[in-house]
C-alpha cells in the first residue's frame, strides 16, 4: 500500500507544481514561481524512490517502466534548466505528462521482472536514456519557440508571452540542449557499437537504424545552424522530425512488441 500512496502524492505534487507555474503565465505576474519548483523537486525525489521500490532498484526497461524513468529524468532536467534560465512553460508541459506516465506505471502496468544486465550494458542504456531526456526537453522548447515566433509574427502579445524569455535566449538555450543531446546520442551509438554484442540483431536493427537516422537529422541541424545560421521554422521542424524518429527508435518497437505482440523487447 505504500507505493500507491506515494505515487498519488507525487502525482498531486507534479500537478500542483504545473498549476503554480501556469498561474503567472495566465496572469502576467511573476515570471517564475519558485515554490512550484520546490513542489516539483519533491515530486521528482518521491518519483525516484517509487521507481526504486517498484522495480527493486534494478534498471527496468519494460515499456511503462522505461517511460516513467525517462519522465522522471526529464522532470529533473527541467528543474535544472529553470535554475539556470527560467522557462516556466517547460514545467507546465513536462510535469503533467510525468504525472500521467507515473500513474500508468504505478497503477496500469502489469508486473514486470527487470532483466539482469552487465555493467557496460547499463552504462549504454543510461547514456541513451539521458540523451533521450535532454532531446525531449529540447523538443518541448522547440514547440514553445514556434509558438513564441508565431505570436510575435501576428502581434499577439498575451500575458504568457511577457513571462517567457526573449526569443533569442530561448533559441540559444534550444541549440545548447540539442548540442548536448547530440553528443550524448553520439556516445550512445558508440557504446552500443562497443558493448552490444549483436547491434543489428533481432529487435535491435530497427532501433539502431532509426537512432542513426535521428543522429543524422540532429547533426544536419547543428551543422546548418553553424554554417548557414538556420533558425526559426526550419530549425523547429528538423528538431521535431529528429525527435519523432528517436521516439520511434526508443519506444515504438517496445510498444508493438510488448503491448501488441506480448513479446519482450
Amino acid at each position: 500500500m505504500v507505493i500507491p500512496v506515494l505515487a498519488l502524492l507525487a502525482i498531486a505534487l507534479y500537478l500542483a507544481a504545473a498549476g503554480g507555474l501556469a498561474r503567472p503565465l495566465l496572469s502576467g505576474g511573476q515570471p517564475l514561481n519558485k515554490s512550484a519548483l520546490g513542489l516539483a523537486g519533491a515530486a521528482v525525489l518521491i518519483h525516484a524512490g517509487i521507481l526504486l521500490g517498484i522495480h527493486r532498484g534494478a534498471l527496468d526497461l519494460h515499456f511503462f517502466a522505461a517511460l516513467s524513468l525517462v519522465a522522471c529524468v526529464v522532470s529533473a532536467l527541467t528543474l535544472l534548466v529553470n535554475m539556470s534560465r527560467p522557462v516556466a512553460a517547460l514545467g507546465v508541459i513536462v510535469f503533467p505528462l510525468t504525472a500521467l506516465l507515473l500513474a500508468a506505471d504505478s497503477f496500469l502496468a502489469p508486473p514486470t521482472q527487470p532483466l539482469a544486465l552487465d555493467w557496460h550494458i547499463k552504462l549504454h542504456v543510461t547514456v541513451a536514456l539521458v540523451s533521450f531526456s535532454v532531446l525531449s526537453i529540447a523538443a518541448v522548447l522547440a514547440i514553445l519557440l514556434a509558438a513564441q515566433e508565431r505570436a510575435l509574427r501576428h502581434r499577439q502579445f498575451g500575458s504568457w508571452m511577457r513571462v517567457l524569455p526573449p526569443l533569442t535566449l530561448t533559441e540559444t538555450l534550444l541549440f545548447r540542449l540539442i548540442a548536448a543531446g547530440f553528443m550524448l546520442l553520439t556516445l550512445t551509438l558508440l557504446t552500443g557499437a562497443l558493448f552490444v554484442g549483436d547491434l543489428f540483431g533481432q529487435h535491435l536493427i530497427h532501433k539502431t537504424v532509426l537512432s542513426i537516422i535521428a543522429w543524422l537529422v540532429f547533426g544536419t541541424l547543428l551543422y546548418g545552424r553553424w554554417r548557414y545560421g538556420w533558425r526559426g521554422r526550419r530549425a523547429v521542424n528538423l528538431m521535431l522530425i529528429g525527435m519523432g524518429v528517436l521516439l520511434l527508435a526508443f519506444f515504438g518497437s517496445k510498444f508493438v512488441l510488448e503491448l501488441v505482440l506480448n513479446r519482450s523487447a
